[in-house]
């Protein structure tokens, strides 16, 4: 089976470069690193990933939410945002694109994986059973809310 080819969008490098190393130390594919909404949408395009992770809260004219709406429009690639913060507006916002997780910075190898394959799962049944896939918020362990 190929490995699943995953594009990073975070603008934080040291997060960028930690999740890079982590996901190819689970065996997955980290394809490419971009700091922009538009990047992700460019690179999207060019390099056709399996899934995006997605950091929420980037920086210029497109935060993360409107790239994944696009991302998700245009190439039916599924995502897994990332954010250190969820507030009901960017929530709401967020569920409108359909996403196929959420990881809540700061994270450990362990949800991250359990992220990714969610992700996975979710992504698999929907294609073989026609359903929509279940989204999970998967917390910090010491997050009590």
């Amino acid at each position: 089976m190929d490995k699943v080819r995953i594009l990073i969008v975070e603008d934080e490098a040291i997060i960028s470069m930690v999740l890079r190393h982590q996901l190819e130390a689970m065996g997955y594919s980290a394809i490419a690193e971009v700091s922009t909404g538009e990047e992700a949408v460019s690179v999207a395009s060019q390099l056709r990933p399996d899934m995006v992770l997605m950091d929420i809260g980037l920086g210029g004219e497109m935060d993360g939410i409107e790239a994944a709406a696009q991302i998700r429009d245009q190439f039916d690639i599924r995502v897994v945002y990332l954010t250190a913060y969820v507030s009901g507006e960017s929530l709401g916002r967020a569920e409108i694109t359909e996403p196929s997780g959420y990881l809540i910075k700061p994270f450990d190898s362990a949800m991250l994986r359990e992220a990714v394959e969610r992700a996975i799962q979710n992504s698999t049944s929907r294609i073989l059973h026609g359903e929509s896939p279940s989204v999970s918020l998967v917390r910090h362990r010491n997050d009590d809310h």
